[in-house]
């Protein structure tokens, strides 16, 4: 008798999971990803210098490797960091103990749609190149998280690449529509990615 598999929808998103998790843990272990620049983003060195919001507690969205976290610390502000590729883990807490700020930041193992409880309210979330390679499905479960660990008034500091020719990448609206219920849409600005060719863009939000 045939046996037959039966998959259910949740199966299906599971399996996806482990594989991207897995896709990113092989770049991370194989090669330096792209994204893996080592450099802070003006725009998030113009928030912390220039308008120099008082330093409080930062959540550092699809981590990678610390850059940001690290920088962040070295500021004044306590950090926790979240990415779900071990290896990227591993070698941010690396990086924030060379820089001897491992006593104010913290990094964790997590998927940025479930996120784990972490403390004390965010008064600022960086995201980086994150919620654009979250899949379509868990993108508001990744808003609702987020705005479950920031305290009202917090900012949320948001780079991704915009999709073009049905392509990955957010929609033209989209940031505005997921986030619309916890958050205002303060700022957005447009640009392209350098070398790629690929539109993209900043988004400033604050959570109401």
């Amino acid at each position: 008798m045939a046996v037959v598999e039966v998959r259910t929808a949740r199966d299906v998103r599971d399996h996806s999971r482990v594989l991207r998790r897995l896709g990113f843990e092989l770049r991370y272990r194989l090669s330096r990803p792209r994204w893996d620049t080592g450099i802070v983003p003006p725009e998030v060195r113009q928030l912390v210098e220039e308008e120099r919001p008082t330093p409080g507690r930062a959540l550092d969205l699809g981590c990678g490797t610390g850059t940001t976290a690290v920088y962040l610390a070295t500021r004044g502000w306590d950090v926790v960091g979240v990415d779900f590729a071990p290896r990227a883990i591993g070698l941010a807490r690396r990086r924030a103990a060379d820089a001897g700020v491992a006593d104010r930041v913290r990094f964790e193992v997590a998927d940025v749609t479930r996120l784990p409880g972490l403390g004390a309210p965010f008064d600022l979330a960086l995201d980086i190149g994150c919620f654009h390679a979250v899949p379509d499905a868990r993108r508001r479960a990744y808003m609702e998280g987020v705005a479950r660990v920031l305290r009202p008034g917090a900012t949320v500091l948001m780079y991704e690449f915009l999709r073009r020719d049905g392509g990955p990448g957010v929609r033209e609206g989209e940031i505005g529509e997921v986030f619309e219920r916890d958050f205002e849409l303060v700022a957005i600005d447009r640009g392209e990615e350098a070398g790629l060719a690929r539109p993209s863009a900043w988004y400033r939000l604050r959570r109401r």
